[in-house]
């Protein structure tokens, strides 16, 4: 296969990218012309959001073309999608062949939570046999859309449950995604448990990695959950839809039951914290990498 690598300004990148695709090349990748420079150019958003600018102020635009592909039929087609010449600096480099499925497998390895908490990608299954007594392994794979323990607000509900849940107790997980907090509860000794999201595909993804694990639980889109309180409600989502389900999810936790918190930055902490008090009294639980867990006792 062959790469067509152009050189472009930060104004066209973004054009450039989508006429390239418009025109059929397998994929293209957008890349900071300057990286590992002294003019490296930082680019990112807040969580949740876009960042501001799309593209650096030079820029590698790279495009996979498919076999016997002419390059330059394939600028030209993109030439008149944009109304205009691409003029870019440009060159044409082969990509060797490789096992691209193992090469990515090969980056990702078990992950480890706390002491009690281990994460086996499926291509490490031999793994299951050798995990240490008093440790639950969750079978999960990488790059799920909805969640697989990598980061750090999973890790902190992860965390929490290991440390804090009490056998029997029961469980809503709301905004489930894969369902990883929802079956690691019942692995570390819930009894009922349940995964809610608004999401059918995040519902069926914690349903299929439940069936994966050998674990039984419940999982549904909002419409479905039934009336009723839960010794625990975890919810890792993002700070806007948690302070606009406080009263919902407050109102989910039993007298004397638990609410914990994630998805929150700590510069947002107090007010998420300050949406439940007419509930919950929240505090920090933990913090991570710039992110909280967040927990309070119902009274």
């Amino acid at each position: 296969m062959r790469e067509l690598v152009l050189l472009c300004p930060g104004t066209s990148a973004e054009a450039i990218s989508d006429a390239l695709m418009d025109a059929g090349v397998l994929s293209v990748s957008v890349e900071d012309a300057d990286l590992d420079t002294d003019r490296e150019q930082p680019l990112f958003g807040e969580p949740g959001s876009e960042p501001e600018t799309l593209a650096w102020e030079s820029n590698r635009v790279v495009a996979l073309l498919p076999d016997g592909a002419d390059p330059e039929q394939i600028l030209e087609l993109a030439a008149q999608s944009l109304g205009w010449r691409i003029d870019c600096p440009r060159e044409l480099r082969q990509v060797p062949d490789a096992d691209w499925v193992r090469l990515t497998q090969s980056q990702f390895g078990p992950i480890e939570v706390g002491e009690r908490v281990l994460i086996v990608p499926s291509w490490h299954a031999d793994q299951l046999a050798q995990v240490r007594p008093g440790r639950i392994a969750l079978k999960l794979d990488p790059g799920l859309a909805f969640g697989t323990g990598s980061h750090p607000t999973t890790h902190l509900c992860l965390e929490w449950l290991a440390e804090q849940l009490r056998p029997g107790s029961t469980v809503l997980d709301y905004g489930c995604g894969s369902g990883i907090l929802t079956i690691a509860a019942v692995m570390l000794g819930a009894s009922a448990t349940v995964g809610v999201d608004i999401d059918e595909q995040a519902v069926q993804s914690t349903r299929d990695n439940a069936l994966a694990n050998e674990v039984v639980l419940d999982a549904m889109l909002p419409d479905g959950l039934r009336d009723g309180q839960y010794d625990v409600v975890v919810a890792n989502i993002l700070s806007n839809p948690l302070k606009v389900l406080a009263p919902m999810l407050a109102g989910r936790v039993r007298a004397g039951g638990q609410l914990v918190l994630s998805g929150v930055l700590e510069r947002q902490a107090d007010e998420v914290a300050a949406a439940y008090t007419p509930w919950i009294a929240m505090s920090v639980w933990r913090a991570r990498e710039g992110w909280v867990c967040l927990s309070g006792v119902k009274s």
